[in-house]
């Protein structure tokens, strides 16, 4: 029986499958590799340029259908694009686990990037049953939950592929699916009829959703900082296992502890720190910490020579998980409760897109410094984290520049409703009001 939207059960109920979510996606990260080799044959070098491209087309479906099932939420609800996308990941890591060539290897992790767009769907619910003052706490608890999936996954992964490569893809599909039942008979509605909107087609492709928002461009400003922050973030997964052999020869373990220890540190950073430290400096301030943090680590990283500096800029590290849930809660609070589903859409499409281009420039920075390449300047495996660095320092100049042209500092939230805006004074900078209502 499905509890009711308002009811803290609810909150429970979209984390876990938040957490159900990721964790899947977590456990088969570790066998991926030893999957590749075993349906081609080919070595390490081979399974990793493959490996490559199946998460450009696991990033490539989450830019191109991320606005499209936040404008559908939008439309029909949360609850169905939940349970469709959850089905959608069950299909895929049954594909995945039975594939007998690489053709079936690549259908299902399309599938999962299409699929993949319930996190941002799950985000538009949340903010349906959060106030406005509360959001930045809550989506942080949503990083929390896909810090702790990466976290968990992972290790169970590694040791269920002691009994084979596939054994995570099956024990994925088996969560996925039980994800789907628990949302089927728990998960209430949380978008009332009266705050939807018809779907329009022109909204619901990832450069739609942009330009419908660049009628608010306080929130296309605020989106830009974001990804910056966000292409800025991909260094880390991109780079980080052969970073640390080439500078502190690491082995697997010690790769996965380290990656471990920053998760967990990330995951608590946005679930216990963001709320107090907003109370206590407020939202656009903390998004400014958040990313000075992440400067820190990037900068600092790049010049390490022992595994003492390393986990010390990694501390630095889990601080920037500040930014991304306030910078959020500004984008939220500036669009009407219909649109929730089309903005966290588009968020997502520009974390895709920073996903699709932010390994490709980090790994071909990281080849370039290191392999004696004749125009390099120099050996500095570090170079990756360095210009890391210095986006993140783009996207503070960026979300500087909005906070004053806008004055976050003293500007209030938009009205509940799209119908609301007719009252809005002149030279507020609001949602027009959308199509159908």
């Amino acid at each position: 029986m499905p509890v009711s939207p308002q009811s803290k059960l609810t909150l429970i109920c979209v984390l876990v499958t938040i957490l159900l979510d990721m964790l899947g996606y977590g456990i088969i990260l570790p066998v991926l590799p030893q999957l590749i080799k075993q349906l081609t044959g080919g070595g390490l070098a081979e399974a990793a340029v493959i490996g490559g491209w199946l998460v450009f087309a696991y990033s490539l479906m989450q830019f191109m259908f991320g606005p499209g099932l936040g404008n559908l939420s939008d439309r029909f609800g949360r609850r169905p694009i939940i349970l469709i996308a959850l089905a959608g990941l069950t299909i895929d890591y049954t594909i995945m686990g039975f594939a007998n060539s690489l053709v079936l290897l690549f259908i299902g992790h399309t599938i999962a990037g299409i699929s993949g767009a319930s996190v941002a769907t799950a985000t538009a619910y949340i903010a349906d049953i959060t106030s406005k003052e509360k959001r930045a706490q809550r989506f942080g608890l949503i990083g929390a939950a896909v810090g702790l999936g990466f976290i968990i996954g992972p290790v169970v992964g590694g040791l269920l592929g002691e009994l084979g490569p596939r054994w995570p893809f099956y024990a994925a599909a088996i969560l996925a699916a039980s994800n789907l039942l628990f949302g089927f008979f728990v998960l209430p509605e949380s978008l009332a009829l009266d705050k939807r909107r018809k779907f329009n087609i022109r909204r619901a492709n990832p450069f739609g959703a942009l330009w419908s928002l660049s009628r608010n461009p306080l929130v296309l400003w605020l989106l830009a900082a974001l990804g910056l922050f966000l292409l800025a973030s991909q260094s880390f997964p991109s780079v980080w296992n052969f970073f640390t052999i080439e500078v502190l020869n690491f082995s697997s373990s010690q790769i996965g502890i380290a990656l471990g220890a920053f998760g967990l540190g990330f995951a608590l950073s946005q679930a216990l720190l963001i709320s107090p430290v907003i109370k206590l400096i407020g939202e656009w301030p903390t998004v400014l910490l958040g990313m000075g943090a992440a400067t820190i680590a990037l900068v600092g990283t790049a010049f390490i020579h022992s595994e003492i500096a390393l986990y010390g800029f990694l501390v630095f590290g889990s601080l920037a998980g500040l930014a991304g849930p306030a910078i959020n809660s500004l984008m939220s609070r500036q669009v009407p409760d219909d649109a929730q589903g089309e903005l966290q859409g588009a968020i997502n499409a520009t974390n895709s897109l920073a996903a699709i281009l932010g390994p490709l420039l980090a790994t071909q920075l990281f080849r370039f410094f290191t392999q004696a390449e004749k125009d390099a300047p120099g050996y500095f495996p570090g170079a990756p984290f360095l210009g890391a660095g210095i986006l993140v320092v783009a996207a503070a100049l960026v979300f500087i520049y909005t906070v004053r042209r806008f004055d976050l500092s003293h500007r209030p939230s938009v009205a509940k409703t799209a119908h609301v805006h007719e009252t809005a004074q002149p030279g507020q900078q609001q949602m027009p009001p959308h199509e159908g209502k």
